[in-house]
């Protein structure tokens, strides 16, 4: 069905979304006779996504196949008119997949966004496709993909309690079942399992009151779980594997006795750190960590300030990596993927201007060859710089962002769109990013704000957004725009504010509690009350409400500032032209939280646009509802 042909009434209410023909309106008002369309930023790349067999001797990537993204695969050193296509995928882009073994590739799937993920297995000849989870309002996670087995996986799934994940040793090729852990208590329920090398089931993480965390550890998978160490989940220990050596130590973020996280050896018997940090840096977290599974060593950790950076553990690691930086250019670059022999490494390059190309390399002759350019129809050339900026809030935190200019203007005097970032406990990171890219090709400066409460900076400065959503958190997208302001690169009265899912409650926020700051505003999935979005957070989210109600605010004890911050109670206050966007099978973010503000403002004779898709949740994955919303943004924007 093609939700922008059918209006549909909640009971009490108007008819809420707004027709085709309202929708088309508004796309009509895009700028015109450009080079770049909609279509080129958003279309679906001609190949993207690629990995290498264990064997090394096959790729697989995504295509298109119709409008939607589907397994590709070839043989290392063919072209792509040698490719065989193994999925036939027409609902639905197909978005994560891996090599489960040298002839079986396994990806995931949900139904129109609803997040309740299946596996699905599939020879590399496209033969033998199978349904491994074919269980209804169930969802899966991927714990270990056991590179030394053929056969199997471990998979966590809640297919016995929708709150609870349970471990499963899971057949490739029959879908067969092992469960290897109980999960049983939803007053304490375990969060996160750990495997060591082998593959064996030895770590967990319990949620204890909501708040805590307690790492369970034991030596071998016949010995039951005992206690190691139990934090408040704003300090702690992240595990991320195990040491190659010594069974009972693990590498980890940890943050205990710090602000800033930092890479660590720890000792799961000894209950302790070992030494000092291995990596810490004193502005940002550091939580990646890289290694070498046939060398069994460390290659690098991974953090970042403005942009990635790597701090090499490994020379060898780093005289490659180095060298690649110079045979490639001023490019960021990612390693995708590698056989098991580690003699061929595939690549992926990025930068702020481009999605980037994909080259393999081959430790042996050590030839580096191009694959494919993701999306070849874009000059990199004619799009924008994405700049790193610093501005000091209200009350005193150094705050950091990127700025993105139209190619070719001058700074001065600039619409501009105010993009606060979806979470909200993540960050904006330096790249490609299509809507910026879409927006700044259009004139608008675009500025991205990692306002409080935004991970990578420390504990500190998460914590100060606690309790914080229309409060704190708003200012500093406020003083951002006061920022800009002031040096003189943005027309005060050319504003707009436009994010999703958090972001679309800041911007909801900022029409609401500073009404004349903005000339319009987008909002994409947005919470508009926080009492009916923390009362529709989907089942999995259960053993983290304590926390959500120390982050967000509790709906009794803090009533009275939930009330105060949730903009549907204030819709009087808003006289800023707002158009909506939202999924319909959105789990995170409730249809009922856009249906709301849109309901209140249109009882007040307020025309709100409002485009529903009912095949999306939270944000939109297929292509032609891509086209719709950003040439309808771009309409609402101009006009």
């Amino acid at each position: 069905m093609d939700v922008m042909e059918k209006t549909v009434a909640l009971p009490g209410n108007p008819a809420l979304p707004s027709t085709a023909e309202e929708i088309a309106a508004l796309a009509a008002h895009a700028p015109q006779g450009m080079r770049y369309s909609v279509e080129d930023f958003f279309r679906v790349p001609a190949q993207t996504a690629f990995t290498l067999s264990p064997d090394g001797a096959f790729v697989a990537y995504l295509a298109p196949f119709g409008r939607r993204k589907n397994i590709h695969v070839r043989k290392v050193g063919s072209d792509t008119n040698s490719a065989i296509r193994i999925t036939e995928e027409t609902a639905r882009d197909i978005t994560s997949f891996f090599w489960a073994s040298n002839d079986r590739i396994v990806f995931v799937k949900d139904s129109g966004g609803d997040e309740n993920f299946r596996l699905f297995a599939v020879n590399k000849d496209g033969s033998r496709l199978k349904d491994l989870t074919p269980f209804p309002d169930v969802t899966i996670q991927i714990i270990d993909t056991l590179e030394d087995s053929e056969e199997e996986l471990i998979i966590g799934m809640n297919v016995r309690n929708p709150q609870l994940f349970e471990p499963y040793r899971i057949n490739i090729h029959t879908g067969e079942l092992t469960r290897l852990a109980d999960n049983d208590d939803p007053s304490a329920p375990i969060v996160n399992w750990f495997t060591d090398h082998e593959g064996r089931l030895r770590l967990a993480i319990r949620m204890i009151d909501g708040v805590n965390e307690r790492i369970l550890y034991r030596p071998d998978e016949d010995a039951p779980f005992e206690e190691v160490i139990t934090t408040h989940f704003k300090e702690g220990i992240s595990p991320l594997f195990f040491d190659f050596e010594d069974k009972h130590v693990i590498f980890a973020a940890s943050n205990l006795g710090r602000d800033k996280m930092a890479i660590v050896r720890y000792h799961l018997l000894e209950r302790r750190e070992i030494d000092a940090p291995l990596f810490e840096h004193p502005a940002v977290d550091v939580t990646q960590l890289h290694y070498s599974r046939k060398q069994r060593c460390l290659t690098a950790a991974g953090f970042t300030t403005w942009k990635q950076q790597l701090h090499f553990f490994d020379p060898a690691a780093e005289t490659r990596y180095h060298d690649w930086k110079n045979r490639l250019g001023d490019y960021e670059i990612s390693i995708v993927g590698k056989n098991k022999a580690e003699t061929r490494f595939l690549l992926r390059t990025f930068s702020d201007r481009s999605l980037g190309a994909y080259y393999l390399y081959d430790t042996t002759t050590e030839q580096l060859e191009h694959i494919a350019t993701i999306s070849p129809w874009l000059e990199e050339d004619e799009l924008a710089s994405m700049q790193p900026v610093q501005f000091t809030s209200r009350d005193g935190w150094t705050l950091n962002g990127y700025l993105t200019l139209p190619r070719g203007q001058e700074p001065k005097q600039l619409p501009t769109i105010i993009n606060p970032h979806g979470g909200p406990w993540v960050r904006d990171t330096w790249g490609y990013n299509p809507e910026v890219q879409l927006l700044a090709y259009h004139g608008f400066a675009v500025l991205q704000i990692n306002f409080r409460s935004s991970s990578g900076y420390g504990r500190q400065f998460w914590e100060a957004g606690f309790g914080q959503w229309g409060l704190a958190m708003q200012d500093d997208i406020t003083d951002g725009v006061q920022w800009l302001i002031k040096e003189g690169i943005t027309n005060p009265a050319r504003i707009a504010i436009y994010g999703g899912s958090y972001g679309g409650y800041a911007t909801l926020a900022g029409i609401t509690f500073t009404p004349n700051l903005y000339a319009c505003a987008i909002d994409f999935v947005g919470v508009s009350n926080l009492f009916t979005f923390m009362k529709t957070i989907p089942p999995y989210w259960a053993p983290y409400l304590e926390m959500l109600y120390e982050m967000v605010g509790h709906p009794e004890k803090d009533e009275e500032r939930m009330r105060a911050t949730s903009p549907v109670y204030h819709v009087d206050n808003i006289r800023t032209p707002l158009f909506v966007v939202q999924g319909a099978n959105d789990p995170r973010v409730n249809i009922d939280e856009s249906d709301q503000i849109v309901a209140s403002l249109r009882n007040r004779g307020v025309d709100v646009p409002y485009l529903v898709r009912y095949d999306e949740g939270h944000g939109f994955v297929k292509e032609e509802n891509r086209f719709c919303f950003y040439k309808a943004m771009l309409g609402f924007l101009s006009k």
